[in-house]
Order: C-alpha cells, then structure tokens, then sequence
C-alpha cells in the first residue's frame, strides 16, 4: 500500500474487524478498552497492543487485523527477500529503533516493512532517503529484527569489512609481525582496523556475549565467544592483520603496545548500541603472538532480583532468612563465571533500605546500586581489599560486601567484622557448600573465629536453559540414565537446534544451588577441624541438596538437559 493511501485508508475499526473474524468476544473488547483509556494519556497505547498484552488475542491475529484495516500486506520473514538491493539507506540503529526495513523495489516503489505503519516520522525520513514512492507493508517487530540482522547486521558488515581489507592487501596472506612500535601503532588506528575491532565488540555485545577470546594461532587468528558459558568460534582472522587487531585492543586499554613479553591488564569504556559498556581487558604471551580476553560488563542491565536466580523454593526461604540476619559471615562459593556476584547483589539489593548503611569493595563494580556505597579496589595505588576493609569498619557500616576473599588478611578483617555486629558478605573460589570451611582452615584462619563468624555458605553453578524455541522430548539413553536418579516416569527434554539459539539448544542460563546453614552441630565439627566430607555428609542429613540433586531438579522441570547438570556438577562418592 502507498504512502498516501496509509494515510486516508481506514476499512473499519480494529475493534469491529477482530469481532468479525470471531477473534475476540464483546466482553473481551470492552475490557480492553477500558485497560487503554485507564493508561496515562502521556504513554498511549494502541488497542491492538492492548489486546496481545491482556492476551486475548496473539500478534500474529492482530497484525493480519491491522492488514485488513488498513488495506495492507501482512508479511512474515519467510516471505522476505533475501537480500535488499544497494541503496542509500538509513543507519542500523535507526532502523531497530524505529522497527522497520526497507525489503526491496517493486513496480517502482520502494517496499518497506514496518510494525506500525502510521509512524510519519520514519515515513518522512525514508522518503529523504529515495525518490522513489513508499510502499508500506506490515510485519512483527521480530520479524523485522531478525531482516535488518540479515540485511544490515554485523556478519554482513564483517564480511564487507574483511572484503575490503583483503582488496587493499591484493590478496595476499604474508605474515607481518612488526616489531616496530610506531608501525604497529600506524596500523592500529587504520580504517578497517578500527572497524574490524569495533563490529567485533558490538557484535559481541549484540549476542549476550560475557567475554571474547582473540587467539593467535600458527596460520590464523580465531575470535571465540563465550555466550551462556560456552565458547563459540565466530571468526578466523588472517594471520597478517594479527598484530594490528591486538595493537588496536591494546591501544583502547591503555595497555603498552611496545610490550609483548609480560602479561597486561587494562580497561575499555564504550557506548554500544546505547548501552554503556565496560571492558576487562587480559594479554598474555602466547607462541604466536599476544592471546587477549575481553570480559564484558553491562553496566545498564538490569538488577535481577533472588527470585528470578532459579532458587527452589524451599532454598530462596533458607537464603532469606540468613541475609536478613543481624551479623555474621555468608559466603558465596564456586568457580569463575558461576553468577556469585550476581546472586550478592540481588541480595544486597533485597535488604538494602534507608535504615541500613551498605558498602562494597568489589573489583571490578559490576552493577550500581542507588543507596549503597561502592568501592573499586586500586592496588597500585595501595587500595586494596585488606586497606580497603579497614577503613570501611570506621564508616559505621551495617553490611558490608567484600569482591572477593583471596588472602589471609582479608579473611582475618571479614571475619572481625562479622564478629563485631556487621553482616559481611563475599564470595570464595571452592567447589561445594562444606569446602570454604576448609579452603578458610588452609589460609590460617584459626578455627573458632570461622565457626563463630560463619553463619552460612552457598554454593552454586549455572546451567544452560533449554531453548524453548526448539524445545522436544526426547530419550536420552540408557548410558546417562544409568548415572543419574530420576523417576522413570519423567519426561526428559532438549533443544533441537534452531535460528533462536544459534543451533546450540540452549538460551540463557540459571543456577542450581547448594546451601549450607552453619549452625551448632556443624560449628562444632569446625571446631574439631572436621574433612569437609565430613561436614558434607553432616549437611546433608541435616537437608541440604547438594548441586547434582539441585541439577536433577531442574532436568524434571524440563530446565535444563541431564548432560548440562553432569557437565557442571561433580557427583561425589
């Protein structure tokens, strides 16, 4: 439909049209109309939007009824072209704001794909962009996503970007390893360099990417992403730009390009897609050439709060109970990249109030949080967690959250505090509940300050969700069904692979956990310097579900998948 035509065009109420094609029922429309005119005039809402949120009707019902009102083509990806023809088009932010696409020419006129077609803002702004006429048609804000990805998105753009890189070099593939620093630094703030390295990040962004591995390797240098926990390759550069793309990185960092012999560490500051971003920069020497890791953090994601971290009921009741404690010493234990420290600020979140003096001292500040006070720890400077620690207990604090405990010191001034009113949290790198008692004994700390302070430890891992995309029953053999403990009678399910989850099954991830309430009994095994096997199987008379268990848990759910949970926790004999 024409430009014009959008504008004067009007079959019939949205209203009227749903009841005709028996969509909805009369009470159904009266209800939301009532639901539109209660909303605030200053944030409207469309009726059809409305509708699809009270969930009488679906989006797919809705957008072939906006069609029929104003005589347009309702149109899904699948029947997208595959690609657009060049033109001068608006940019890719733009677009994704405003949600539409231009999707090819037709008879003379340019078609453009648009979730809300009356937008004469992003009709006017076309029409600046051709001289041709507008032809509007209608889709789902998914849909049009997922063509300006394909159309305009980052593997397009890195493919435009190699391409040229590849015409200016004539082809050729000779390795160039400067050694020369203002060579290096020459090629480092060149165009398709720079380009290069920021679609890798944005791209990297884009797709919940947590860190970017940049690895050299004899004939090549590969880009793996790490996206709910596992690695995935999504470039291989040419060995000839090697040094210029780790130069690039380094010179963002603020790191010494010069040096290649020592490990580094350094910081990144950017605005991404308007999100802002940080990030942890790593180098270390390689045989190859300087291996780099980018962690990312997104310091405008939201705060996740307990209940949505994938605590089962009974556990969260537990949880709460000790954080909403007066004093004392919880710990929060398990490998890097576990979720320890998204799981202390949503509980910092949980307890924080007017009347409670909070303070951290993390490094990285990971999120920041409105009403607490947040240290980041400087060690070159001579801040650190130990310095750092004393001279938080005379700002009168009630909690106290310390990053990380990673040496004696730390543990003696954490412990102190706990034993004189504070409540204290951190976090510890063991594998279960029971080993941070010991990994806390093997530092030298004495034993009746951890069984007096301690009030409890959790630990826990993330699984990989089961995309629910692609999401299928199915067998998954006698081999695995003979390691685990699951009724027979349960249904067990996986991802089948799909555009969704990139074929891997999975989308996003939760966590399975292992608490561990210190209490009398348990204190008195510290005392007597029990095994944390010992305290293990204490534990779990006493209730506690060790990680495995929480893991089966979840594959009864239909979470996650039986190989997710062996993959992460360890059975213990």
């Amino acid at each position: 439909m024409s430009r014009d035509a959008v504008k004067i065009e009007k079959t019939g109420l949205l209203g009227k049209i749903l009841l005709d094609l028996n969509l909805i029922t009369t009470e159904k429309l009266e209800i939301a109309l009532k639901e539109q005119a209660a909303i605030d005039k200053t944030a409207p809402r469309r009726l059809g939007d409305v509708l699809v949120s009270l969930g009488f009707i679906s989006e797919d019902d809705m957008l072939k009824a906006l069609s029929s009102q104003f005589g347009m083509r309702y149109l899904k990806f699948t029947e997208f072209p595959k690609a657009v023809p060049p033109g001068n088009y608006p940019t890719v932010k733009f677009m994704k704001q405003y949600k539409f696409v231009p999707i090819g020419t037709e008879d003379g006129m340019l078609k453009i794909a648009m979730s809300d077609p009356l937008n004469e803002y992003v009709l006017d702004a076309m029409q600046t962009f051709t001289d041709k006429a507008l032809d509007i048609c209608i889709s789902s804000e998914k849909d049009i996503m997922e063509a300006i990805e394909q159309y305009f998105g980052s593997n397009v753009q890195m493919t435009s970007i190699m391409e040229g890189m590849r015409e200016e070099e004539g082809g050729e593939d000779d390795i160039e390893l400067s050694e020369d620093v203002h060579h290096l630094r020459d090629m480092a703030f060149e165009a398709p360099i720079v380009k290069l390295v920021n679609m890798l990040i944005t791209r990297a962004v884009e797709s919940r990417t947590s860190d970017i591995h940049i690895e050299p390797f004899e004939n090549n240098v590969k880009v793996r992403n790490r996206i709910d926990g596992a690695l995935m390759e999504v470039e291989s550069l040419p060995k000839r730009i090697q040094a210029a793309v780790i130069s690039r990185v380094k010179i963002m960092s603020r790191l010494n390009i010069a040096e290649r012999r020592l490990p580094q560490d350094g910081r990144i500051k950017l605005r991404v897609s308007g999100r802002d971003i940080d990030l942890r920069v790593s180098t270390i020497p390689t045989i190859y050439g300087e291996s780099i890791v980018m962690r990312i953090l997104d310091r405008g994601t939201t705060l996740t709060g307990l209940e949505y971290l994938g605590f089962p009921d009974d556990v969260l009741e537990r949880y709460n109970k000790i954080i909403t404690t007066p004093y004392g010493m919880l710990l929060v234990t398990g490998p890097t990249g576990s979720g320890k420290t998204t799981t202390l600020y949503a509980s910092l979140n949980t307890i924080n109030s007017v009347d409670k003096k909070i303070i951290t001292i993390e490094d990285p500040i990971e999120y920041q949080i409105d009403g607490i006070n947040q240290i980041q720890i400087k060690p070159q400077i001579g801040l650190t967690f130990a310095t750092g620690l004393r001279h938080i207990v005379r700002q009168d604090p009630d909690v106290i959250m310390i990053g990380e405990i990673r040496d004696i010191e730390t543990a003696e001034i954490a412990i102190h505090s706990a034993l004189t009113g504070h409540l204290v949290f951190s976090t510890l790198h063991t594998n279960d509940a029971p080993g941070a008692v010991t990994r806390l004994l093997d530092m030298g700390v004495e034993g009746f300050l951890v069984s007096s302070s301690l009030i409890g430890v959790l630990a826990q891992r993330l699984v990989r969700m089961i995309c629910p995309h692609c999401k299928e029953p199915y067998n998954p053999g006698k081999q695995l069904v003979d390691r685990i403990e699951l009724p027979g009678n349960i249904t067990t399910y996986h991802g089948a692979g799909c555009d969704e989850c990139r074929n891997t099954g999975y989308r996003g991830r939760t966590g399975i956990f292992e608490m561990m309430p210190v209490d009398g009994e348990i204190r008195q095994m510290i005392l007597d310097k029990a095994s944390s096997d010992v305290i293990r199987q204490k534990a779990v008379v006493k209730g506690m579900q060790v990680l495995r268990e929480s893991g089966w848990q979840k594959v009864r759910e239909g979470v996650t998948t039986i190989e997710e949970v062996l993959r992460v926790a360890q059975e213990w004999v």
